[in-house]
């Protein structure tokens, strides 16, 4: 059996070698001068997209894809100073791209969801915002999702198209927000008494501004009490469960200091008028039950 290295024309082998050497120089410089000018005009790129107002995730994120679309198009100059059939190697890429562009159309509505995201800016990282049935504070947002850090440190993980297809609910865009606490006091209690004993209580909860000032207004006269509703006002929105929670734990023991009822639901029946006859059967009944203990 003849071995492999007779059959193989070294002579020539190197002769080619030798010639493709140029090909090779030219694309190795190619790539280095596409690296160079996007060193050079990455940081030009990012001062006018900051100019423009744009968030630096979002700037982040263009980066990478500028950087992406640079050497790309590097790599096909080079290959094509190879002698790769550019032509070729695009079509077959275009049709993997179709392919795998319908099978990831979920994940491809998320990072347009995610651009909508960082154009619109309806919430940022840091905000504590309302999603559907999820509150806490944004940690991250990516291409493909926002993160949200829970009040009990758990994570969620919400997929952009969702987060822009529901109603959201911003609680740090305006500065300081009014929390409202509901309490109920019986219909023998006096509200301006109860006014002024919760005003009192609530201005020297921790986290509660004085400007806007506190307030207490009757908003329903309900089946078993008067329902008074609280307005505090706090300066971060990051406070607003804890000086939630200070605010009812207040008004209760306040209002049981003064000896002002709180009262639980209840019903009160009235009889303005019996017939003789129900008596008589009420009375039969209830010897009959003692007749059966």
């Amino acid at each position: 059996m003849t071995p492999i290295w007779d059959r193989l024309n070294v002579e020539l082998l190197l002769t080619q070698f030798v010639g493709w050497i140029p090909s090779l120089i030219a694309a190795v410089l190619i790539l280095f001068a596409f690296w160079i000018f996007f060193r050079v005009t990455r940081p030009a790129f990012v001062r006018i997209l900051h100019g423009a107002g744009l968030d630096s995730a979002l700037i982040g994120m263009l980066m990478n894809v500028y950087r992406f679309a640079l050497m790309s198009f590097g790599i096909i100059m080079a290959a094509g100073q190879l002698g790769i059939n550019v032509g070729a190697a695009l079509a077959g890429l275009g049709v993997v791209g179709l392919t795998i562009g319908f099978a990831a159309k979920d994940s491809l509505s998320n990072v347009m969801a995610g651009f909508l995201i960082f154009w619109d800016k309806p919430f940022h990282v840091g905000d504590w915002v309302t999603l559907g049935d999820h509150y806490g504070k944004v940690a991250e947002i990516t291409m493909r999702t926002t993160r949200m850090r829970t009040r009990n440190n758990t994570w969620v993980i919400l997929p952009n198209e969702s987060v822009i297809n529901q109603v959201l609910v911003n609680h740090s865009t305006n500065g300081e927000t009014r929390l409202e606490i509901p309490v109920g006091i019986a219909y023998k209690e006096d509200i301006a008494t109860a006014r002024k004993v919760l005003l009192e209580a609530v201005r020297v909860v921790p986290g509660v501004i004085e400007n806007p000032p506190p307030a207490v207004v009757v908003n329903n006269l309900g089946s078993s009490s008067v329902d008074l509703i609280i307005f505090a006002w706090i300066a971060n929105a990051e406070d607003e469960k804890p000086v939630f929670f200070r605010l009812m734990e207040a008004a209760k023991v306040s209002l049981d200091a003064v000896g002002i009822e709180i009262p639980f639901p209840h019903l009160q029946l009235f009889v303005d008028q019996i017939q003789d006859p129900v008596w008589e059967k009420a009375k039969l009944f209830a010897e009959s039950a003692r007749g059966h203990v």
